[in-house]
């Protein structure tokens, strides 16, 4: 591709996606010999539009790229030469089991043809091969000959993604936003727990989106945690407008800052406690849960540990996002206090991105539908919090809302029967 048609292909792109016009974008590059660089101009469009705050056109540009890259032949969107563009793969057998579960939801729901059950039936043959090898479920194995003659067209693409379209109103109208942001504008730390989140609709929808689109790639994580990324698909109209309204809705709290980032992460029945230690980026972090409560097997636990130390402002994302041997030793040492967030079905969690944060013990009901289910909108940089600039101090248990003073009203008067 010359030049001049690089330019034309991306001119008439960001046309085509301005108008709406998706499927005719898709056409395009469909039958287009597009570049690695023309993969990363897709990319950087995305990054700029949620930078922008245009969240609806990001959301088109950033479902393209994934149509691009992680595409098959049941969801197609293909270069000139009929493949989609490769993606580095390695196998796990957690990931493996995952989506034998997925699949078989699929396939039970209705979603998926009955072809899929030789694909199952690939994916088990592939996880008892490498079980008789001796390969651990948390191993990561390179994706192999044998591997790609039997799954090598479905293993981390997109088969199916589930329609979760903009509602009338996404976010629940049991909580006030102005109350919301009094709390965390009092904690000096920055941490305040939402109940009844999303709506009734939302929820279910969002539900529906992350039981049924194949997009858990993300398959680096020990412990068999997947994670499921917004320009891999992660991605859809309702998610986007949730992430539209918790800025017009708080507008003190998160206002200031874009949508930087939005993910997913799924578990199996259990995680250790306390094993994902770590900060992120962001000036903003809103976390909340799906997976239904009657899932949980302890009511006491399952959820967030939020630590009242800020990573140092000296640290790099490597540093304070995974060097649990940097972390664990500096947390002691700052006899950090931490307050932790019990899991509930439809709890936020919005806090200060810079505390230190990790998922609490997990132990859910086995079953695919049971895996817990966090979503993750990450707002502004760091650098740029405008409520808690000082970096790496001991919040004083006076400054972290400790149980239970970070319940929610909301919660509060459920439980008083009002």
């Amino acid at each position: 591709m010359t030049t001049t048609d690089t330019g034309s292909l991306r001119q008439t792109t960001r046309a085509l996606l301005e108008a709406g016009h998706q499927s005719e974008a898709f056409a395009l590059w469909s039958g287009a010999d597009f570049s690695d660089d023309d993969l990363g101009w897709l990319s950087e469009q995305t990054g700029e539009l949620m930078r922008s705050t245009d969240l609806t056109l990001a959301g088109e540009f950033a479902h393209l790229l994934a149509s691009i890259r992680r595409g098959s032949r049941w969801f197609p969107v293909q270069s000139a030469d009929g493949a989609t563009r490769p993606v580095n793969r390695f196998i796990t057998i957690h990931k493996l089991r995952h989506d034998i579960e997925q699949f078989t939801y699929l396939l039970e729901s209705g979603i998926l043809g009955g072809e899929f059950g030789a694909v199952v039936q690939a994916y088990a043959d592939t996880a008892d091969r490498l079980l008789e090898a001796g390969v651990d479920p948390d191993q990561h194995v390179p994706f192999d000959e044998q591997a790609e003659a039997a799954i090598g067209d479905v293993f981390n693409r997109i088969v199916t993604l589930q329609p979760a379209p903009r509602l009338p109103r996404a976010l629940s109208a049991s909580w006030n936003g102005r109350e919301v942001t009094e709390r965390y504008l009092a904690s000096r730390a920055g941490l305040v727990v939402v109940d009844d989140f999303l709506s009734p609709a939302a929820l279910d929808a969002v539900r529906r989106f992350c039981l049924g689109s194949t997009v858990w790639f993300g398959n680096r994580y020990a412990n068999g945690r997947l994670g499921a990324f917004f320009h891999d698909g992660f991605n859809c109209p309702l998610l986007l407008q949730v992430a539209e309204e918790l800025r017009g809705t708080l507008p003190q709290v998160l206002g200031p800052y874009p949508l930087r980032q939005l993910w997913g992460f799924k578990n199996k029945d259990y995680l250790p406690g306390d094993t994902t230690t770590h900060a992120d980026f962001a000036a903003v972090n809103v976390n909340f849960w799906i997976t239904p409560s009657e899932a949980n097997l302890d009511e006491s636990s399952g959820g967030l540990i939020v630590y009242g130390v800020d990573a140092p402002p000296d640290w790099n994302f490597h540093m304070y996002n995974g060097r649990q041997d940097l972390i664990k030793p500096f947390l002691a040492q700052r006899k950090a206090e931490a307050v932790r967030i019990p899991y509930r079905a439809n709890r936020a969690i919005i806090f200060n991105s810079d505390l230190f944060h990790a998922t609490a013990e997990v132990r859910f009901r086995p079953g695919y539908e049971n895996r817990r289910v966090n979503i993750t909108m990450l707002y502004g940089e760091r650098a740029d919090d405008v409520h808690h600039p000082s970096l790496s101090r001991q919040a004083t248990p006076n400054q972290l809302p400790y149980r239970p003073a970070w319940r929610s009203n909301a919660l509060a008067r459920r439980r008083a029967g009002r």
